[in-house]
């Protein structure tokens, strides 16, 4: 399958690709800095360099790149967990506007199926939570998927040297499930450690 992947950079991104591609997965591997193309190109994806806030260029990216799927991996997270709570509504913002970005993408080049990317606990009442609750609804609108990921632990996550709270996943457990949910039907799939 071809396989475009937003947020082709970030944590779960990086380990996503040499799996889907050890698959035979064709990846376009999106991501606004241009610093990061070389990364995904050693990674084995074709790199994309586009941001999902530029609604005509990202509708173009995907149209050229042709996909079967939209993986819609993205997050606006600093690299430093104290700073999450200054991040919350550019997060919110890329989880509502930019994921009604990827989606209209999809419609305009023969409606790829869609997998997006979520969180498996409750957020407290705000843009967040509410950005979330907009992502699930109009991501199984399109007959999607959306991946209710646990908190990430494991190299390169904001958990690398304890275990957080559950629900929880470890990073490459969460990529190994992800690509078997490649072809899973619309719906709600928890991602955690624990099978739900």
């Amino acid at each position: 399958m071809r396989i475009f992947l937003a947020g082709a950079s970030g944590v779960i991104g990086q380990r996503l690709i040499p799996r889907l591609v050890k698959e035979g997965h064709v990846v376009g591997g999106m991501t606004r800095s241009s610093g990061k193309t070389e990364l995904l190109a050693r990674l084995g994806a074709e790199p994309i360099l586009c941001d999902v806030f530029d609604r005509d260029a990202l509708i173009k990216a995907v149209r050229d790149f042709a996909p079967d799927v939209i993986l819609n991996e993205l997050t606006d997270l600093p690299d430093e967990v104290e700073k999450i709570g200054d991040h919350v509504e550019l997060n919110a913002r890329i989880r509502t506007e930019g994921n009604q970005n990827l989606i209209e993408a999809a419609r305009q080049s023969g409606s790829p199926k869609i997998l997006a990317q979520t969180v498996a606990w409750q957020l407290p009442a705000g843009p967040d939570a509410d950005a979330v609750i907009e992502l699930e609804r109009s991501v199984l609108a399109e007959g999607g998927v959306v991946l209710s990921y646990g908190q990430f632990y494991g190299p390169g996550t904001y958990n690398e040297q304890q275990i957080p709270a559950e629900p929880r996943v470890q990073i490459d457990h969460a990529a190994d499930r992800t690509v078997e949910l490649l072809d899973a039907p619309s719906g709600v799939v928890v991602i955690t450690d624990q099978p739900a």
